[in-house]
């Protein structure tokens, strides 16, 4: 199988995820395989959260959604032509040790390694071990090629040529000391910034709400900590993010605010809130479910510098500055497939195994 005809297997796969989006579940009566796998597809999401509670339907649907509408020809298209790919080059075998922070969390390591040409052997997390064979199936569906290309193994990994290992601070170190002999991208745990220059339209602020709550705060690319101007008038924040009030609704969600909210109480924490959400002035990045840290700043040039010191803690920064290295509001969780975690190649490096 050639490049194109992944392409358009890719393409086939975002099609048929179209049928699940947030506005309506819809069965389409031209998408590929449907009488074998949409009843499949749809009861998985309908009980996702059974197996986790934080993976509701509706942020189900928005991973979903959001990969519909990466898995386009054009973008396939775009994303593949700067990498020279040798199909005569026998594939590798690359371990695939995948997160369950939020769906389909490591879809773009299995994406990534199957467009290089190479076999993925994947670990699955046990928060989210049902979707991807899922899309396994409908791969090798659409072409037998894709049988000998995608393994899911739950015991200890074997026979693998490089790993790419997704986990926290303290798995990142036993994955260095076990795969430290072998090619390997291994990640840890990030989170995700926003300056806020007191020039936000309500918009931009709702916004920043998406990024705030979309996963309940779960992903490396959630925005966990708000840079702000001194005397910045907080009332603007809260105001435009009272649109996601219902997130309290949400039990795991309403127990977390609880238990961080008797705790900073108990300590004498100085926070604000406004029911659903709390700020708390912290330096650190990695803020509590239901809680944003926030930090005041006097210089835009001197936060910048700051930021830029502490890039390894941080994996994107929202900001309606007109700087190609910010994420606009809104769009964190909407990456395209450029977008590389940690900001390493993952493709680029494949193809140099």
């Amino acid at each position: 199988m050639n490049l194109s005809q992944r392409i358009e297997a890719f393409a086939k796969l975002g099609d048929f995820f179209k049928q699940f989006s947030t506005l309506k579940i819809e069965k389409s009566e031209t998408a590929e395989f449907n009488p074998i796998l949409f009843d499949a597809f749809n009861m998985q999401i309908n009980r996702a959260s059974e197996f986790n509670g934080w993976f509701t339907k509706e942020n189900v649907l928005k991973a979903f959604e959001s990969w519909s509408e990466a898995l386009t020809i054009e973008n396939l298209e775009k994303w593949t032509s700067i990498y020279k790919i040798d199909e005569n080059i026998a594939p590798k075998n690359i371990a695939i040790i995948m997160a369950g922070n939020i769906p389909l969390v490591g879809f773009h390591d299995f994406l990534t390694v199957l467009f290089s040409g190479n076999n993925a052997l994947v670990k699955l997390s046990s928060n989210d071990k049902h979707f991807l064979p899922l899309i396994a199936k409908f791969l090798e569906y659409y072409h037998p090629y894709f049988k000998n290309k995608i393994a899911f193994t739950e015991k200890k990994l074997t026979g693998f040529d490089a790993v790419i290992a997704t986990g926290s601070n303290n798995t990142k170190r036993y994955f260095e000391y076990y795969f430290g002999k072998y090619p390997a991208i291994i990640r840890n745990s990030k989170n995700s910034a926003a300056i806020i220059t007191g020039s936000e339209t309500r918009l931009e602020l709702e916004a920043l709400g998406e990024d705030i709550f979309q996963y309940f705060g779960l992903g490396c690319r959630s925005v966990s900590k708000i840079f702000v101007p001194q005397n910045y008038n907080f009332d603007l924040l809260f105001n435009a993010l009272f649109k996601f009030n219902d997130i309290i609704n949400v039990k795991k969600y309403e127990n977390n605010y609880d238990y961080n909210k008797a705790i900073y109480l108990m300590s004498l924490f100085k926070i604000q809130d406004n029911g659903f959400v709390m700020l708390k002035e912290d330096s650190s990045y990695a803020s509590p479910i239901a809680t944003v840290f926030y930090e005041f700043y006097d210089s835009y040039d001197i936060l910048l510098k700051k930021l830029d010191a502490d890039k390894e803690d941080i994996q994107c920064i929202v900001c309606n500055e007109n700087d190609l290295n910010f994420v606009k509001f809104g769009q964190t969780q909407h990456p395209k497939l450029d977008d590389y975690a940690d900001g390493i190649d993952t493709f680029k490096f494949l193809l140099n195994i």
